[in-house]
């Protein structure tokens, strides 16, 4: 067959299956923030004629990775979705190297302790722990977050050139709160800082009443390849909390994420 041929399933285009990316959107329409959808919801966020999205729920049904509230009808990811995220995420070398460092600096500060890698134009979460001082965490395995308005994500972004930076987030940068970073040049300010303190500081630019302090995480080859953070309230994080128990806290997010460089091969 040649490249000009329709692939299978009626596509076309070489290295491409409409099928396949066709059945992606719509799981990824169920993953939209809505517990739950109706056909013409799903068909409505794909793009997708109302058939054509009926009959690839039909089938994604059969295969257990979609399935229907018997009483409602609505479409919602299936627990058969759970083994494939489980298996991919418990293999990603940072999440190995990172979950108990974690779970051990979560239980010591009493906070939220999380890892993510950047995901092109964001940040995913591979694992998050919480402790006793940290509000109800919306942050789990497998969600993403804006890269410039997070201290895990500055973390990442100090992986890349300022021309790398902005071909990446167009300008002005999107508002969270009243106190996001949104332009390039104050955004490039904060990376120098986070070089060289070797931490990053957010108050409130992503939610407000919280902040947190990240730190960079490093392979063997010693570029950035991931971010530790700790965050919480305000109150125990924010910029009125004494510099000693702030710098404090600092140090121990930069050795978190120095335990897990180590695991990774970092020098």
């Amino acid at each position: 067959m040649s490249s000009a041929d329709p692939s299978p399933g009626g596509d076309r285009g070489a290295g491409t299956n409409q099928s396949v990316e066709r059945a992606v959107s719509v799981l990824r329409a169920l993953d939209s923030g809505r517990a739950e959808l109706r056909v013409s919801d799903i068909a409505d966020l794909t793009g997708l004629g109302s058939s054509t999205t009926s009959r690839l729920l039909a089938t994604l049904e059969r295969l257990d990775l979609v399935e229907r509230d018997p009483v409602s009808n609505l479409y919602r990811l299936s627990l058969g979705t759970l083994p494939l995220a489980a298996t991919a995420v418990n293999r990603h070398p940072v999440h190995r190297a990172a979950r108990t460092v974690l779970q051990d600096l979560a239980a010591r500060t009493g906070l939220g302790a999380n890892v993510a890698v950047r995901r092109g134009d964001v940040l995913m979460f591979l694992c998050n722990f919480e402790g006793a001082r940290a509000p109800k965490s919306h942050s789990q395995a497998g969600h993403t977050a804006p890269l410039h308005a997070t201290g895990i994500g500055k973390c990442l972004l100090a992986a890349l050139s300022p021309k790398e930076r902005r071909r990446l987030l167009t300008e002005p940068l999107e508002a969270h709160t009243e106190f996001t970073t949104v332009s390039h040049d104050m955004l490039d300010e904060e990376i120098v800082a986070v070089r060289r303190s070797g931490y990053a500081v957010e108050a409130e630019e992503r939610a407000l009443g919280r902040a947190s302090l990240a730190a960079p995480v490093r392979d063997a080859s010693g570029a950035i390849v991931a971010a530790v953070s700790l965050w919480g309230p305000m109150s125990v994080l924010g910029t009125a909390v004494g510099d000693e128990a702030r710098g404090a806290l600092a140090r121990e997010v930069v050795e978190a994420a120095d335990a897990v460089s180590q695991a990774l091969g970092a020098g």
